[in-house]
């Protein structure tokens, strides 16, 4: 089946054989076709309401028979707030330890020249998934699980629930992904504005401006095509093409 034509058996039939081979054990819905299907469904508003419940039932069970680590939402987003936590307090303690003048109880390249590269990483690894949670819940997308990718160095995540996904607009979901990637960027310039206040040596500056510099760099080189901007991208384009074709057509 090309992508953008319909099966000929049928959407359901489909969806159907998929579900049976995810129930026997076949977790590899790219092989199976579940995407091309997907990409088919997303892109006319009848479809999705027809088939977002199977859909998301059948991703989750994929989900859950491939993926080993996983704990509940609540536990990824207590973990997301200490890694925010730790950032803040790192930078605070910086700040105070500067202000302290002569009576300074921490060396400044402990407190400032460690304290704000290791602030700047703690943030960027807790905003990240913490900005797709809070901007995919405010437009209308839930997720099921908080899991821990394998193998490092990738970072853990939430999985969304496919159902929800579906039915929010592509716009919206374009958005959910481009927070992460775009907090995570961020971070080390967030952290980098405390700098002077906290007497940072230049080493450290040095440090985070690399730093943020690197990230940005590594998302025009890769993130573009395996990761947050690539599904924005793809959204984006299911967007457009939902202006172009009526509802109702596929």
């Amino acid at each position: 089946m090309e992508a953008g034509e319909t099966p000929s058996g049928g959407l359901g039939a489909e969806l159907d054989r998929i579900g049976s081979a995810v129930d026997a054990g076949d977790t590899d819905l790219r092989q199976l076709g579940f995407w091309r299907l997907v990409a088919l469904i997303k892109r006319d508003d009848e479809l999705i309401e027809r088939y977002a419940e199977q859909v998301g039932r059948i991703d989750g069970q994929a989900f859950r028979a491939r993926v080993r680590f996983r704990a509940p939402v609540w536990v990824g987003v207590v973990l997301q707030l200490l890694g925010i936590g730790v950032a803040v307090g790192l930078v605070w303690l910086a700040v105070w330890n500067a202000g302290a003048g002569a009576d300074r109880p921490l060396d400044v390249n402990v407190a400032s020249g460690l304290g704000l590269p290791l602030a700047a990483f703690a943030l960027a690894a807790g905003i990240h998934t913490f900005a797709h949670y809070v901007v995919g819940r405010s437009v209308g997308i839930r997720f099921t699980d908080f899991f821990f990718a394998i193998p490092p160095p990738r970072l853990p995540g939430l999985k969304t629930d496919y159902r929800t996904y579906l039915l929010t607009g592509p716009v919206a979901r374009a958005w959910m992904h481009a927070s992460g990637a775009v907090a995570t960027k961020l971070a080390p310039f967030v952290v980098l504005a405390f700098a002077p206040a906290a007497a940072a040596p230049a080493w450290s500056v040095a440090v985070l401006v690399v730093l943020g510099v690197f990230q940005v760099a590594t998302d025009v080189l890769f993130s573009t095509k395996s990761s947050d901007w690539k599904k924005v991208r793809r959204e984006l384009a299911v967007a457009r093409a939902r202006e172009r074709v009526p509802s109702g057509r596929a």
